[in-house]
């Protein structure tokens, strides 16, 4: 059974950061892109930032030179790195796997993911 558990959300004040962990258990992952996506109260899921298996990164315009994404790929894991965060960050954030993804483009469409995490909360305090 495919498990993936999201840690290191929490409360933190504008310009703070947080470093969001994501580990992904019950099958190996190698060749499969991995993605952050987040949704606030009252608005749709939207996409954060993804890496493929070849670590090539997309991000949303939004987060652009603030966040990061990087790769275990032994171990099934990837981190959001999130920097000079802002309150409109605030939103559970969401981890998720797309199988069949393109290495060199993976996707920034929810649907494409298969599997997914249960979300951790991010608040930021203005």
């Amino acid at each position: 059974q495919v498990q993936l558990v999201e840690s290191g959300g929490g409360l933190v004040q504008a310009g703070g950061f947080l470093r969001l962990s994501c580990v992904a258990s019950g099958r190996t992952f190698t060749r499969s892109a991995m993605g952050w996506f987040r949704q606030a109260p009252g608005k749709e899921r939207e996409f954060v930032g993804t890496i493929s298996w070849r670590g090539v990164t997309r991000y949303a315009d939004s987060v652009k030179g603030r966040f990061s994404i990087s790769r275990l790929k032994a171990e099934n894991t990837i981190y959001l790195q999130m920097n000079n965060l802002k309150p409109e960050d605030t939103a559970v954030y969401y981890c998720a796997v797309d199988p069949g993804s393109d290495s060199f483009y993976p996707s920034v469409v929810s649907e494409e993911y298969d599997y997914w995490g249960q979300g951790t909360q991010v608040t930021v305090s203005s």
